[in-house]
């Protein structure tokens, strides 16, 4: 057991005698632990014995240093891939989520680019169809303006003309006139794509001299198809109107008329076409004025009245 003590000499020179050896590898330094001897006879404890151990430095041991650096850089290169692994999925959740916005928004911009589209085209169809509309609608008018509806006077007759003595209403004495006549004229509509409503002012008949309406007749309202024609006739009656001193130049003898009496016969008719409903609806006015001398003589006998009316 001797054997084993050492004293602090012998490791001194142990220590010096001892050849350094240089690292594997690199620089690697060798350490000496001195330990106390556990092999004293005495049970004593000698503070100046120790066993000198040699133990490598961290930097001198390869083997565990390169497993350590394996292990942490595995260790490190693991929490960096997953680290990666969760920035990637991050990356990629925000990736979607921007790329279902974008879609989103292209649609919404689609979308609002059709929306517009349609609009602009419906649009375009109204002023087009307005456009085309008005277009149609003056030609219609224009060629309905050409055919103006035709009025023509046939004949006029004096069934009844007296004169006499009488008070008006109020009580003035005067003189009066009775009388009945028939005119006779036809209405033609040369239209070729439009039927006529047609009304008519009354029809008056008055003493040329004082333009004292003696008669008058009226005309119901009809409708005249287009490229058609009608004739009409209208009596017209007067009964006891009073002249005021306006026949001053009439005479008669037993209520007859001894000379003959110049007469007016005028009125107005209006016509409307419904070209296209009641958006082309023309209207024609045709004013008709007749001058006519009553002959005693030839009473309830129709005159003609072809040379003898003026139309505008």
């Amino acid at each position: 057991m001797s054997m084993h003590t050492k004293t602090d000499s012998e490791v001194t020179s142990l220590a010096a005698s001892s050849p350094a050896r240089s690292p594997r590898g690199g620089g690697r330094a060798v350490y000496y632990v001195q330990s106390p001897s556990r092999d004293s006879h005495d049970g004593e404890k000698t503070t100046n014995s120790f066993h000198s151990t040699p133990v490598l430095s961290p930097v001198g041991s390869p083997g565990r240093h390169s497993r350590h650096s394996s292990s942490s850089t595995r260790f490190s290169s693991k929490s960096a891939a997953a680290a990666a692994d969760r920035r990637c999925s991050k990356g990629d959740k925000q990736w979607k989520e921007c790329d279902a916005i974008e879609e989103e928004c292209l649609l919404d911009d689609d979308n609002a680019r059709r929306s517009r589209t349609r609009r602009c085209y419906f649009l375009a169809f109204l002023v087009a169809f307005f456009v085309l509309f008005s277009f149609f609608s003056l030609v219609l008018w224009g060629a309905s303006r050409n055919q103006k509806p035709i009025v023509t006077m046939k004949s006029i007759s004096f069934d009844t003309f007296s004169i006499q003595a009488g008070n008006d209403n109020s009580g003035v004495a005067t003189e009066m006139v009775t009388m009945n006549s028939t005119v006779k004229f036809v209405y033609r509509n040369t239209g070729t794509f439009f039927g006529i409503h047609v009304t008519s002012t009354p029809l008056d008949v008055s003493y040329s001299e004082s333009q004292l309406i003696l008669a008058t007749g009226s005309i119901k309202k009809f409708y005249q198809s287009r490229k058609s024609q009608r004739t009409l006739t209208v009596m017209m009656q007067g009964t006891r109107i009073p002249l005021y001193g306006g026949g001053v130049d009439l005479s008669s003898k037993d209520g007859i008329p001894t000379a003959p009496v110049p007469l007016t016969l005028s009125f107005m008719v209006r016509s409307r076409a419904y070209v296209l409903g009641k958006l082309v609806k023309p209207k024609f006015y045709k004013r008709v004025q007749c001058s006519v001398v009553l002959d005693p003589k030839k009473m309830n006998v129709a005159m003609s009245l072809k040379n003898s009316c003026t139309y505008k």
